[in-house]
Parts: C-alpha cells; structure tokens; sequence
C-alpha cells in the first residue's frame, strides 16, 4: 500500500458528496469520509431577482439546473485526479432554509419563482396575522414553532402564493400542488421527479415552516389550519440522516441520497456541535448564530428563535438550538459593490477597512430588509450616522465590518441570558472568515477568542457527514472519539474591554436610531407624521 500513488490509494477510500445550494451560489462537494479532506467541488452562481422594492426571488428550475451542472464537472473533475467516482457512496443535502416553492406534481413544472427567505412582500400579511391574535402578540404560536410570525418563515410566503397566484391556487384546489422549501424540490427532481420523485423534508427545514410542531416533531394540524394551508401539499417530515431515495440521473445515478439539514444546522454538524452548550456562527449573506442546547428546546426571552438543531437518524434523539439571525452580512460587502460602487470586488473591502484601521465615529446598521434577532422589527431601515467632512470610503467599509461584528455580539449576549451560560470562544465559518480583519474585530468586539476551522466549507461538510453516517451507507462514524478533528486557527481579543464597550454602546444608539422608519400605515395627519 504504501507504495501506490496517492490518488490510487483515495480510490481505496469511501467518499461522501454534498450539495450545497446557497442564496447566491450552488456549489457540489466531494469529500474523503474518513478524513473529511475535501477533494473537489464546482460552484456555479444563482442570480437573483428584484421584481418590486423588497421583493426577492430565484428561479427554481435555475436553481436544479445549477445542482445538475455542479454535479457533473465536480465528476470530470475527480476524473481529471484519477480519482473513481464509484467510490461516492452517498449524497446529502443542505439548503438556503424558509425559500418557499411550489410546483405541480404532474408536470414537474415550478408554478412560480421561488421566493427567498429575505423577501417582505409578506409584511401586510404577517400585520393582518399579527393584529388578528389575542394582545396582537407576534409569539402567538411561539409555544408550537418556536418562531415569532415573521415574513421570514415559509408559511406566510406559502400563503402569499396562494392568494396571489393563480396557477398555485388553482393546482391546490384540483390537488396537483406540491409545496417545498429548496431541499424538499431538489431531493424531487434528483429521485425522478413526476416519475417517482420522494416528496420529503427533515426536521431542521420543517421546523423553519411555521407550520411544524417542534415539540411532537410532525407538521401540527392547528397551525395548519390557521395558516389555511392543506396537509396534503406537504412534504414528508424525516430525521435528517437517512436514506430518501437514490439519484436516478446522470453520473451519480445510483447513489442514495441519505442526509439533509438546512443550511445552518448543517455548519453546526461540520463544526462537530454536537454537545449542549457548544455555538457556532455562519457568515454568509446573512450572518447565523446557533447554540445546542440538547435535547429539550429552550425558549427564548430575548428574540431568539427556538429550532431543530438535527436529527441524526429515525431512532435518534432530536436536538435543539438556540438561533439568533442577522439577515445582512455578507450581503453589505455586496451592497458597497454593486450599489454604491466603493469596492471592486468582495476581497477589497479588507484591503480598504485595513488601511484606516478604525471606522472614525461613523457607524452602520445595514437594516436593508428590517432587523432582525434580537429585534424583529421589519419597520427598521438601514443608517450611516456619526459622518463628519474627515469621513471616506475606508470608514465606510470598516463600519461595514463593524456592523457584522456588532450584531453578532447583540445575538451572543441574548443568548447568553436565554442559556444561562456565557460562551467562552465562538466557532466560526462561512465566506467570509477569510476576511482576517473581520475575524479580529469579531474577537475585539466579542471580547472572547474567536476560532476558525482550516476547511471553510463546513456547512457542505455537515451534510456529508449526516449523509454518510446514515443507515444503510455507514461510511462516516459520529461517534465522539471517531471524529476527525480539523485544524483551527484562533483570533484572540486585542483591545481593551472599556474600547470595545463604548463602541458597542454607539453602536446600540445608532440601532435606536434606526427603528421605526417604514410604516405602512397611510399618514394621517398634515405635518407628515402618522
């Protein structure tokens, strides 16, 4: 053995694909399951659309397009390595959670754009929800969801189809509609779709849905009813390591499909959370917080969600997470690109926050979409403040940063008075840790060691790992002592806590200042003022 070639000797090995699908990108990830190495992968950009202010959709068959596309030249690829795609022994699924579907099981045909989870064309409908509860309590159904009633979750985007969609309305009534989140419509399509396709979901996207009991662990027949929506356009609820049904195109034809975890219940498994208490955050286009808390679900009192954190298994215990969402991360550096113009490219924002060092006293709450954890306040609107004439483009893009840092912390400190527990260092992952600068002003902000895995693609990596731990592929062990342990790197606070205090607490004024922006109340008075 030890004298064949290294890529003779991968072919011994059992590997494990994962499909990634994002907001912005879709990538296809294959890796070694006893080393969790990650061999090769192919990603392919999803545009997205803007058909109305607030309004955000992706095309679903762009989307399953997409999946096809980064399968494919991901097995060329491993070809091009000597590498046998035979040994691919399972596929799992992980997805951008809440984007919302529906399409008609005869015809396999989308019956209308998917609508992403950061859309607010939902906003009259969640007030109209909200107003027609006992004390107009956005926690109305929080004891069964886990969930305040957001634009957010998928039940109110579900609704919105079907009241304004007529080819959605009229596949419901006649009983040929199909309603999904992202995993639910690629793990169709992938299994034969109208010829044969399993219509199913996992735990950690159902719980996303609003129509999801978290406690009994099946759709909740209730809430179904309050949102007027039929069982029967449901998909099936499973554990999120199992085998659903097998790839039935296409060079992977053959291949179950045998894990599926949203996206950020994914990272939390590729960051090896598997113990109470242990936390991770996901920097994407929005920024996730998550924190197990076990196998019972701690409610949150300070505007956190309660979710599945996975299922590893039909036999295994559910665990929980405590959530905190921030919905624009990432998503800033774009906007600095693509609306204002002050950067070329997403890597040059750390050249540029790097060359001042310090936002100056200028301050950004980048509320594009409302905020929300620990707000959930979709009045809110995006601020620069504290600008003076010394102000440029570079404190611009350090109060960018900043900004990502800030929130985060808002998150950790309600998580910490939820938990009980104050977290000691935070895991993290996504695009944008490789951003150093932000990496160390998350460390300066949080005033905790910040740690870093040398393998980014965790999320992609939690679903391998569910999917080659399932029953019937058992090519990946997650017992504790077998877990493949992946180098770090750790960013340790450098300021002193007072600093970092008086920045936060700006930061918190300048967050004031930004609430209550939009209304969608007609004004009613004639000094301009509602």
């Amino acid at each position: 053995m030890s004298t064949a070639s290294y890529s003779e000797r991968i072919t011994m090995e059992p590997l494990v694909a994962a499909i990634d699908q994002g907001t912005s990108s879709t990538r296809f990830l294959v890796f070694n399951s006893k080393t969790a190495e990650l061999l090769s992968h192919h990603q392919v950009g999803i545009k997205q659309s803007f058909p109305k202010e607030g309004w955000v959709e992706e095309d679903p068959k762009e989307i399953l397009q997409s999946v096809y596309e980064c399968m494919e030249r991901t097995c060329e690829k491993l070809g091009q390595l000597n590498i046998d795609i035979s040994n691919i022994k399972a596929v799992g699924v992980t997805n951008q959670r809440e984007t919302t579907l529906v399409w008609d099981k005869e015809t396999g045909e989308p019956l209308y754009n998917a609508i992403v989870w950061l859309d607010l064309r939902t906003q009259s409908t969640v007030e109209r929800l909200i107003n027609s509860t006992p004390g107009k309590n956005k926690n109305h159904l929080k004891h069964k969801t886990g969930l305040p009633i957001s634009t957010y979750f998928s039940a109110v985007k579900l609704r919105w189809l079907m009241d304004n969609v007529e080819e959605v309305a009229e596949a419901v009534m006649t009983h040929r509609a199909m309603f999904g989140t992202v995993d639910s419509w690629l793990i169709w399509c992938l299994t034969g779709g109208k010829s044969g396709g399993v219509h199913v979901t996992d735990v950690t996207n159902a719980s996303r849905t609003m129509l999801f009991n978290i406690h009994t662990l099946d759709w909740d027949p209730e809430l179904c009813k309050y949102f007027d929506v039929p069982m029967e356009i449901l998909p099936q609820v499973k554990s999120s390591s199992e085998i659903y049904g097998s790839v039935n195109s296409g060079s992977l034809a053959g291949v179950p499909i045998s894990g599926c975890l949203g996206d950020q219940s994914a990272a939390l498994v590729g960051q090896m959370c598997f113990q109470d208490g242990q936390a991770k955050n996901t920097y994407g286009t929005g920024c996730f917080l998550l924190r197990n808390t076990g196998i019972k679900p701690v409610m949150s009192d300070h505007g956190l969600l309660t979710t599945l954190a996975f299922k590893l298994g039909k036999d295994s215990p559910a665990y929980y997470a405590l959530e905190g969402s921030v919905a624009i991360a990432g998503a800033v550096v774009r906007w600095l690109k693509d609306n204002l113009g002050i950067i070329q490219s997403s890597a040059e924002i750390e050249k540029l926050a790097g060359d001042v060092g310090s936002s100056y006293g200028c301050y950004f709450v980048p509320a594009f979409s409302g905020l929300y954890a620990p707000y959930w306040e979709p009045s809110a609107r995006g601020i620069i403040c504290g600008l003076t004439q010394f102000t440029n483009r570079s404190h611009l893009a350090f109060a960018a940063l900043e900004a990502v840092c800030f929130q985060t912390r808002e998150i950790l400190e309600a998580m910490n008075q939820d938990y009980g527990v104050p977290l000691s260092q935070l895991q993290v992952d996504g695009g944008m840790t490789s951003n150093r600068l932000l990496m160390q002003l998350q460390a300066d902000v949080l005033c905790i060691p910040v740690v870093k895995p040398s393998m980014s693609e965790t999320t992609a990596l939690g679903a391998a790992m569910a999917a080659g731990a399932a029953e019937g592929v058992g090519v990946w062990s997650l017992t504790p002592g077998n877990l493949t342990t992946i180098p770090t790197d750790t960013y340790q606070p450098l300021i002193n806590p007072e600093e970092s205090e008086f920045r936060y607490a700006r930061w918190k004024k300048a967050v004031q200042k930004a609430m209550n922006w939009e209304t969608t109340e007609p004004i009613t008075n004639g000094n301009g003022h509602p």
